[in-house]
């Protein structure tokens, strides 16, 4: 198998022979020696047999993004990747889909950060033009993806940390909350579920109080679709607010006060102000599902099991360990719930008393 590089302007082209017919294909590099690893890789396919040509001219990248967009199901997805392909098109412009070089994708971080984007948002936006480019692929409409030779942005360092809520400053914020908050805030805690599209949108027949269970029957993902054990302190919490509100209110567990056949979209005006009536720095709401997860692993729970009741794990391990699963995932509420009863404890001994036991 016979090939050779040649180049383009900058950038090196390869070519190869398929049969007795000879290919020409940019190698979208303008390094000689990683054009050179890029043609060994194309010769190997071949004669692996595994190689195969685009089928048809590649598309363009509006085309091709609108058709995307209609596959994503989930509206909140949608609205996520509708945003990151707004900032794409800006930069790319409608460029056929082959055109899209491993320099050019690099061009687009260097320009982003430049704007003062931070990393973890250009990386949702290049997450997106990568699995727009593997379709592409799988569909034999370019010969391969630039992300082959392109790294994602170091995000860890700017990334914000959640704030962790104490069992004390926890007591502040439901002294003073209204009822609504206080109930929303000890489900969060208690069942570690999402505050949007998982809490704020469940239904009361979501809640067996009878087993102790909440279905999440829509979530952000497919692992999110799950049953969570509940605790006795959310149960008791809750049947608390369905007593409040009345049972005919709404078949929501927080409706829209102006609306009861709906539930709230958000709570951004009565959590700050509960945090700042509390006298807590505002964090936001969605970090008491970081509470929940970090108040579990101190209990001792596994971090898998942790990420299992949060929903965060592929559905093939829940289904091959689908009993295990649940009989763990009602020990690491019992765990939390031990957790919590031996902090009030601590908190109830008198200083001078617990002074005395740490010197004896």
């Amino acid at each position: 198998m016979r090939g050779s590089l040649y180049r383009r302007g900058k950038v090196w082209w390869m070519a190869y022979y398929i049969g007795a017919e000879q290919q020409c294909e940019s190698t979208k590099t303008r390094n000689k020696r990683l054009a050179q690893k890029i043609l060994n890789v194309r010769i190997a396919e071949i004669i692996e047999g595994c190689f195969h040509l685009p089928k048809s001219k590649s598309p363009r990248l509006e085309y091709f993004s609108r058709n995307f967009l209609d596959s994503i199901r989930h509206e909140n997805t949608k609205k996520r990747y509708t945003s990151s392909l707004a900032s794409l098109r800006t930069h790319f412009g409608d460029v056929d889909l082959s055109e899209i070089t491993p320099a050019e994708i690099d061009e687009f971080k260097e320009r982003r950060l430049a704007e003062n984007i931070r990393a973890a948002t250009i990386n949702r936006d290049l997450a997106v033009l990568r699995q727009m480019l593997k379709i592409a692929e799988r569909r034999r409409l370019i010969t391969s993806s630039p992300f082959r030779e392109v790294e994602m942005l170091e995000e860890r360092k700017d990334r914000r940390r959640p704030y962790i809520l104490s069992f004390v400053e926890e007591e502040k914020l439901l002294a003073v909350a209204p009822n609504n908050i206080r109930a929303l805030a000890v489900l969060i805690l208690e069942t570690g579920l999402r505050s949007g599209k998982e809490a704020l949108a469940l239904k009361w027949t979501d809640i067996d109080f009878a087993q102790g269970e909440i279905r999440v029957g829509e979530s952000k993902t497919v692992a999110g679709i799950r049953t969570v054990p509940m605790s006795n302190r959310c149960k008791v919490e809750l049947l608390r607010w369905r007593n409040l509100l009345g049972p005919d209110f709404s078949e929501y567990v927080f409706p829209n006060p102006q609306r009861p056949e709906t539930h709230l979209k958000d709570v951004r005006r009565a959590w700050p102000k509960a945090l700042k009536t509390a006298g807590i720095s505002y964090f936001w709401i969605y970090d008491l599902r970081s509470v929940f997860a970090s108040r579990l692993t101190q209990a001792g729970v596994s971090p898998v099991f942790v990420a299992q009741i949060m929903g965060h794990s592929g559905p093939g391990v829940l289904q091959i360990y689908a009993r295990a699963i649940d009989e763990y995932r009602r020990s690491a509420i019992s765990k939390l719930e031990a957790l919590r009863d031996a902090q009030s404890v601590q908190a109830t001994i008198p200083k001078e008393q617990n002074s005395t036991r740490m010197i004896q």
